[in-house]
């Protein structure tokens, strides 16, 4: 039976599950693990757990070792590389006037290999670029295009809560955010309150969406009339937090009441009947109900015959004229023989 730990690379970033081997290790533990572009420097964020390899259902790498001091001054150099690379590359950006963004640069532990991350609006040439830095840092190049969620993710930053932004402090992966879920928490559709520092929706508008759209079940449909202390009045606005509605009351008057305060107003508009429907309730026909003579044409009716009438004139015309010239053809030909 194996142990599996889950290890980490970069702050807030997607955890990776690896074979721990005989390494006893701890939360917080700094190693060395194996991966596809070589070794790796990542943390322990959950420690070791027994599991069966028939339930896995697929190969992990091992832990290479625990880090040492070597590694920690590795690591340490590298960030000096990574810092001379970014700024070398934005240096030869403007120079060769590349639209393009660059963010960020990372250079894989104990390999000569350097990926640069950018944003743009569209596709860069950057072949010019790639034979500048090759020259200039000795080492295997990779230039990656992100999207700009990304690439607060990566920078980080201070949302309008005052706090670090959740896409760098915690979330491992991006949900779909959709203007829907602004809606259902009752928030301002103006784009600057509810748009993070990427431009797209705040993430946190995810967060408690599901409790919203469980709470609302219990509250009365915008626009719905219910019963209150002080009469019959419609449903304007909900505050979902403290569970309580306003209402405004046929008087013109508004009030905000617990749930508990109002109730399901059963005759609403459209189960009343209208004052004029009593008079003729005994089986009374309506004065617009009733039936026009048959003798009795439409105007739109006349107008239609009138239509025909003309229609069947000018049919007439046109046979006319077309008789007359075949008795002149033939007339023609008869002169002519």
């Amino acid at each position: 039976m194996k142990k599996i730990v889950g290890i980490r690379f970069k702050h807030a970033g997607k955890i990776y599950d690896f074979d721990s081997g005989a390494f006893v290790l701890n939360k917080g533990d700094h190693v060395i693990v194996e991966t596809k572009q070589g070794l790796g420097f990542g943390s322990v964020v959950a420690p070791p757990e027994p599991c069966d390899e028939t339930t896995l259902g697929r190969s992990l790498k091992k832990v290479f070792r625990i880090a040492s001091e070597a590694d920690f001054a590795q690591q340490k150099k590298d960030a000096e590389a990574e810092a001379y690379a970014h700024k070398f590359c934005q240096k030869c950006i403007k120079e060769i006037g590349l639209k393009m963004n660059l963010f960020s640069v990372e250079k894989s532990f104990n390999a000569n290999k350097l990926t640069f991350y950018f944003t743009s609006e569209g596709r860069v040439d950057f072949r010019q670029l790639v034979k500048r830095l090759v020259k200039e840092l000795n080492a295997r190049v990779e230039m990656r295009q992100m999207g700009i969620r990304n690439q607060a993710k990566m920078c980080g930053g201070i949302g309008r809560c005052g706090r670090e932004i959740c896409c760098s402090a915690f979330m491992e992966k991006f949900e779909p955010v959709s203007i829907r879920m602004a809606k259902e928490q009752c928030l301002s559709l103006n784009p600057t309150k509810i748009s993070g520092q990427c431009g797209r929706l705040m993430c946190c508008l995810t967060f408690e969406y599901e409790t919203y759209k469980e709470y609302k079940k219990m509250f009365p449909k915008k626009g719905k009339f219910v019963m209150t202390p002080e009469g019959r009045g419609r449903v304007v606005r909900h505050n979902i937090i403290c569970k309580r509605v306003a209402v405004r009351c046929e008087t013109g008057k508004e009030i905000e009441l617990g749930l508990s305060e109002i109730k399901e107003d059963k005759t609403g508009p459209e189960d009343k009947k209208r004052p004029a429907d009593k008079k003729w309730a005994a089986g009374k026909k309506r004065p617009d109900d009733k039936k026009r003579p048959d003798d009795k044409k439409r105007p739109d009716d006349k107008k239609q015959s009138g239509d025909k009438k003309k229609s069947d004139a000018k049919k007439k015309i046109y046979d006319k004229k077309r008789s007359d010239n075949k008795k002149r053809s033939d007339d023609k030909k008869r002169q002519r023989k």
